[in-house]
């Protein structure tokens, strides 16, 4: 999350046309990485029974 972060806002704040593009886009994919990650840690929950 905090390589999308800096990514977007370096993509907004100092480029502009096709690369800010590219790095906004890879920020997307990041966030995204990210939830996934945190998708699988918390919808499992505690597993107590193991």
């Amino acid at each position: 999350m905090f390589v999308s972060a800096v990514t977007a806002l370096l993509g907004k704040e100092k480029l502009s046309g096709f690369l800010r593009f590219i790095v906004l886009s890879f920020s997307f994919i990041c966030i995204i990485i990210a939830g996934l990650i945190v998708l699988v840690v918390v919808v499992p929950g505690s597993r107590a029974d193991l």
